[in-house]
């Protein structure tokens, strides 16, 4: 009886594993090189959002009103956040992420460093080990000149 309840729970075990999306690539990066995802999961994909406004009383057309490319990322993750919340998800689902990078109108620079800085706070880290797929593509220019960051989101349900 014991070898049987062992071997259930073993092929349960098993079949759990089965049925969560695999991410594989080098331990030391903060993204994964990509997943396997298992048959007839459902899927939740996000269109592209950039920021909405960081400071409502900075004037419209100053560095403040929008924030540098760390702050805006900072405000599309707590917006896809609530949207994985609403759909009953969190960051530990998401698959991958599409991200579009234009230069800072303020200082003419790619601001990847704050990019990185803002999504280490919420992947790969004790309370979200996930480190999703992500592309970070370099654009010349977005919706808005004062819009830096454009991320799209593609999550999977457990």
């Amino acid at each position: 009886m014991k070898t049987t309840c062992t071997l259930l729970l073993l092929v349960l075990g098993l079949a759990a594993r089965a049925q969560s999306v695999e991410f594989y690539g080098s331990p030391s990066s903060i993204i994964s090189s990509g997943a396997v995802i298992p048959e007839g999961k459902k899927m939740l994909w996000t269109s592209g959002i950039t920021a909405g406004v960081a400071d409502s009383s900075a004037q419209a057309g100053t560095a403040a009103r929008f924030g540098d490319t760390k702050t805006q990322a900072l405000n599309i993750l707590g917006t896809l956040q609530k949207t994985l919340k609403e759909k009953g998800l969190t960051f530990r689902e998401v698959l991958m992420l599409r991200v579009y990078v234009a230069p800072d109108k303020y200082t003419g620079q790619y601001d990847y460093k704050g990019w990185n800085e803002a999504y280490s706070q919420f992947f790969g880290t004790k309370e979200n080990p996930t480190k999703p797929i992500r592309s970070t593509i370099g654009v010349a220019g977005l919706v808005s000149a004062d819009k830096f960051i454009e991320i799209e989101l593609v999550a999977v349900y457990p």
